[in-house]
């Protein structure tokens, strides 16, 4: 009872201290207690890695490490993506390993090295015949592979989230800069063909001023909880709170908002609904499983239903949810507000623009109806006067047959060699995934703090303000 009191009271004591500091708002003059968050000092030597450009590399020879279902399917979409060559192959299961070598094999390709064991990816990472490590493994393997991996020269792409914690975002943002290396994170939804052609209209001002995005990631996984390996991922659920999946919903929606280019996320709400269909899957598992051998069934952390709601410095919202263990559709939410016009995407894709907004553009379509989004006629129009730029006919016919969430991913792995193999910029960096992982460990610091403001650090340490804007880079040398 002692050591419960005290635990308590330290716990309080914490929160405290945290709620101590205070920051004024703007437009009222109240004041309102916001949880700070620390931005260590740039370590000597380091400089930030916004822009950078590594020298090119005409064939990417790539190590993939995890070869469950995304890893597996990964290694067939690069049996299609031009100037690369898959050297290693790494999981904990043997079979795994055979399984993705017998593929490549029976397609004409060499064999690569296999590795297996829980660390069998460090002798991956200290070949010399590799340039990439391209990341597949559950969540909390992410981080600890891409730093080693870079410690050993090696760039690297991770699956979503890359990292769980604050700490390492932190250890990923640093590592980076030290190595000056390419670290992205593998956020397909940023190439999907909607969420594409949209954020060219909203550069190209479609929308006016961009003032709210909404996204989300809503996937019933009841039925896929006994699919992951060790059972990893309902017991991360298990063990945290908050959205510990943001990076689909969040990803196009921070690009549309210039995020770390011109502007940056400031402060954010967290709040979550209490655990009840996460609380039956983890019992469920307990009775069948002895993975779980030994732990309280009431402990379960996460709520069914998680919102987060983000201001940034330049007076924008964004609003994100989680929910995995409802029976809504899947839904990923995506919507932006701007002063002109309104795209969202789930369960329809849809535009409105106000009048003066089609006129401007040249479009003969009288709107007689505010309420209701334009016709599917408009909408064509609107897709074909803004193609993104990073697509062509022949690509996204391409990407489609290859697939992968209807060509996304094989759009995301084409970027991301094409740069490597020019030595160009990447479309997403390190501050991009500190900044979209980052809601998960920050909304569980909110909730644990009745939804209190926390601060969302600067993982730029400044150095958002020096870009104008998202661009992509090209061989040619332009930034379009």
């Amino acid at each position: 009872m002692k050591k419960t009191v005290i635990g308590r009271l330290a716990c309080l004591l914490s929160a405290a201290a945290l709620l101590a500091a205070c920051c004024g708002n703007k437009d009222t003059g109240s004041t309102v207690s916001v949880i700070k968050t620390d931005v260590p000092a740039r370590p000597d030597g380091q400089e930030n890695v916004i822009g950078l450009r590594t020298d090119p590399i005409d064939t990417v020879r790539i190590g993939f490490v995890g070869l469950g279902a995304r890893g597996a399917f990964a290694v067939y979409r690069y049996t299609n993506v031009p100037w690369t060559k898959v050297v290693a192959l790494c999981d904990v299961l043997p079979e795994k390993v055979d399984n993705s070598t017998n593929f490549l094999v029976e397609q004409g390709f060499e064999a690569p090295a296999g590795y297996t064991g829980l660390e069998g990816y460090k002798e991956l990472c200290e070949r010399d015949d590799i340039d990439l490590v391209y990341i597949c493994t559950d969540w909390a393997h992410h981080t600890p592979i891409a730093l080693y991996a870079m410690e050993h020269g090696k760039h690297v792409a991770i699956e979503v989230p890359a990292a769980t914690s604050l700490e390492e975002c932190w250890a990923l943002v640093n590592m980076a800069e030290k190595t000056r290396l390419h670290c992205m994170m593998l956020e397909n939804c940023c190439y999907d063909f909607f969420e594409l052609t949209t954020l060219e209209m909203a550069r190209q001002g479609v929308f006016g001023e961009i003032l709210h995005a909404e996204g989300s990631y809503l996937h019933n996984l009841s039925d896929y909880w006994d699919d992951y390996w060790e059972n990893w991922r309902l017991d991360f659920n298990y063990r945290h709170r908050g959205d510990v999946y943001p990076t689909h919903g969040l990803g196009p929606v921070a690009q549309a908002l210039n995020i770390h280019r011109g502007d940056r996320f400031e402060t954010l709400v967290a709040m979550d609904t209490r655990s009840v269909n996460g609380q039956a899957s983890f019992n469920a598992k307990k009775e069948r499983s002895d993975y779980f051998e030994g732990e309280e069934a009431e402990a379960f952390r996460n709520g069914d239903l998680t919102c987060t709601l983000i201001r940034t410095v330049n007076g924008k919202s964004l609003l994100i949810e989680h929910d995995v263990l409802t029976p809504r559709p899947y839904d990923r939410m995506y919507q932006l507000v701007g002063t002109k016009g309104y795209a969202a995407k789930y369960p329809v894709e849809m535009y409105s623009l106000r009048q003066d907004g089609l006129d401007s553009l040249g479009i003969d379509y009288h709107i007689d109806n505010q309420h209701a989004p334009l016709p599917e006629e408009v909408v064509a129009k609107l897709h074909g006067m803004f193609p993104s730029p990073i697509l062509d006919d022949e690509l996204e016919e391409k990407a489609k047959k290859v697939g992968g969430h209807g060509g996304m991913d094989f759009l995301m792995d084409y970027r991301l060699i094409y740069c490597l193999h020019y030595g160009l910029p990447l479309d997403m960096d390190v501050y991009d995934l500190a900044e979209w992982c980052c809601l998960g460990p920050l909304g569980e610091i909110s909730m644990d703090n009745g939804c209190a403001p926390v601060e969302v650090p600067d993982f730029t340490r400044g150095a958002w303000k020096d870009a104008d804007g998202f661009k992509y880079a090209f061989a040619d040398g332009s930034m379009k």
